[in-house]
């Protein structure tokens, strides 16, 4: 067996990794553990967010699956954040996982030179530094020019909930033991553990909804995607409400008798887990002052009753857990159908990438998703779309595609982690880019659709759709006036156009401002690193600036200012020395 590419994982990275490959004209083998888990919502069925939602839409953009998908398994959407300006508002919906499932699985099938199989790959092979393809456990070889490797939470992944532990990537499903040693001792990479965890799951028959707050989704509700027809879209969608209640002082009591019990708060879990979404044992403890905190009740499907408890993540016992939730308003007489967990799994430090995320230290191979110590179903899809772009770029010979942090979330998202690291499980927050303004969930297209045509993920005629609605908005914006028809437009329309005109007019001196900044950026940019760049005989450097340049490596002198604890002088002296190594030279 041979292929161009093979993409190990099929979560959301692995995914959007598989299809950029294969409809780049690359033959693709997406192996998986288990195909009927393929895209599966291990945790909330949930996409977008408070900047999130903003990466989906730039995946859309670039031609990627994910908000497509999500419009057509959405049971409820809101924009979030709409009492705050435009720069800030991100979509957000609550999905079906089951119908996730099924479309995505559906479209990896149907997809033109992607084959999917199901095995467990132990191994990544390499000659002469470079990839040469994978082994699975049942000894099967197959090659290929590159490997993506999307692993998610299942490299040696271990499974607590009190004090039972057992190997697993997800709850009743096996681990990945062999990889994470194959790309120590072949690949060369060195591998850390981070930890996360999951809420119990409730019938919704047992909920007594009579005294909870509903929260409805938008109406109309506005969709993901950009390829989406809006009018024809809102006419079938049909919403599900979302219900909030509270943790209470009974409830933390029962928390802080019981961590003893804690696999957190014992000591059997080491690893760090996400500082943004933490445990209700972690919010109970770091926030002792607080009488109560939000759990929301969010439906995970029309066709069952179960209900996801956003907030209360645990890995307390089962005796805890049911003590815990029949405390809270409403889940009195509440029936637990999954109990939460925490897992604890293998992850690839990301400064050891390069920005394409190939590996430093093995030539084709490339790493996205949880594996680079992220968290999220967005931030991992992300990296597997460009993944997958660079994977297909190195084998064809064209040139690397990277977003710079004044383009995209994207940019900052593969910015920060390949060259600041991660030390806990990585979340994408607007805060991070400096340049939100610019980089809104309502100007995605007109940032980044150009990029997915010439990348060849956007269909022509579509684009020339898209062509037409730009000329709107810069005939509208000059004259206030639209002389091309919404069937024209469509899935664009005269609304949107006047919309996003007020958008960025709205906005004009605040990204003026940042268009300077962004060009000062791109300066630094320009001026690249030579991988023969001896740190050591930089003078005036201390030794621990020239560990870091060492460990980072820099493309550029704008990645080396953004280097932790790199400071403008040390970017001062390297920028002296790139001067004088060129003056030199000739």
């Amino acid at each position: 067996m041979k292929y161009h590419v093979i993409v190990i994982g099929a979560g959301h990275a692995g995914c959007e990794a598989a299809f950029a490959t294969s409809r780049k004209g690359l033959s693709t083998l997406l192996v998986t553990l288990h195909p009927d888990s393929i895209a599966q919502m291990s945790c909330n069925p949930a996409i977008g967010g408070t900047a999130k939602g903003q990466i989906v839409r730039e995946i859309d953009a670039l031609g990627g699956e994910m908000a497509k998908i999500t419009d057509y398994a959405g049971l409820q959407f809101r924009m979030l954040n709409l009492s705050r300006g435009p720069a800030v508002w991100s979509p957000r919906a609550q999905c079906d996982k089951r119908l996730y499932h099924g479309a995505m699985t559906t479209a990896l099938e149907s997809q033109e030179n992607l084959d999917i199989l199901q095995a467990e790959a132990v191994k990544v092979s390499v000659k002469n530094n470079r990839v040469a393809g994978i082994e699975t456990r049942t000894g099967l070889v197959i090659e290929a020019g590159a490997v993506i490797v999307t692993t998610g939470t299942f490299m040696r992944g271990l499974i607590h909930v009190g004090m039972s532990h057992f190997p697993g990537g997800r709850f009743n499903e096996p681990s990945s033991e062999g990889l994470s040693s194959s790309l120590e001792r072949e690949c060369g990479l060195e591998i850390k553990r981070l930890k996360t965890g999951t809420p119990p799951r409730i019938n919704g028959v047992s909920i007594d909804f009579s005294g909870l707050e509903r929260q409805p989704g938008d109406e109309p509700p506005a969709p993901f995607s950009h390829f989406t027809d809006t009018a024809a879209w809102q006419k079938t969608k049909r919403q599900l409400p979302c219900w909030l209640t509270y943790t209470n002082t009974e409830t933390h009591r029962i928390i802080r008798d019981n961590l003893g019990r804690s696999p957190l708060y014992c000591g059997l879990i080491k690893s760090t887990g996400p500082r943004y979404c933490p445990s209700i044992e972690d919010k109970v403890v770091r926030f002792s002052q607080r009488e109560r905190h939000q759990v929301f009740l969010e439906p995970e499907g029309y066709e069952t009753r179960e209900f996801y408890a956003n907030g209360i993540s645990t890995s307390l016992p089962h005796d805890v857990q049911q003590a815990m939730v029949h405390s809270i308003k409403g889940l009195e007489n509440a029936k637990i159908m999954r109990y939460g967990y925490a897992i604890e799994y293998d992850y690839c430090p990301p400064t050891q990438l390069y920005p394409t995320l190939e590996t430093k230290t093995v030539e084709n191979l490339f790493l996205a998703g949880q594996v680079n110590g992220t968290t999220g179903y967005e931030e991992a899809a992300g990296q597997g779309l460009m993944a997958g772009i660079n994977a297909a770029h190195k084998l064809q010979n064209a040139p690397a595609f990277v977003l710079r942090r004044d383009e995209a979330y994207l940019g900052v998202l593969i910015d920060d982690l390949v060259t600041k690291g991660v030390d806990e499980p990585y979340r994408m927050f607007t805060a991070r880019a400096e340049y939100r303004l610019m980089l809104r969930s309502d100007n995605a297209d007109l940032r980044l659709m150009e990029y997915g045509r010439r990348l060849g993920l956007i269909p022509e005629a579509f684009f020339r759709r898209f062509e037409a609605y730009r000329a709107a908005l810069a005939e509208y914006t000059a004259k206030e006036n639209i002389t091309v028809s919404d069937d024209e437009l469509s899935p664009w329309n005269h609304a949107r156009v006047r919309r996003q005109a007020e958008f960025e007019s709205k906005y004009a001196g605040y990204i003026a401002r940042q268009t300077v900044e962004a060009g000062k950026l791109r300066k630094m940019e320009n001026k690249t690193i030579p991988a023969s760049v001896d740190y050591g005989s930089i003078p005036g450097l201390s030794t621990e600036t020239r560990e870091k340049f060492r460990k980072v490596r820099p493309l550029t002198l704008g990645q080396a200012a953004r280097i932790s604890g790199v400071t403008p002088a040390d970017v001062a002296l390297l920028s002296i020395h790139l001067k004088n190594l060129k003056n030199h030279i000739g």
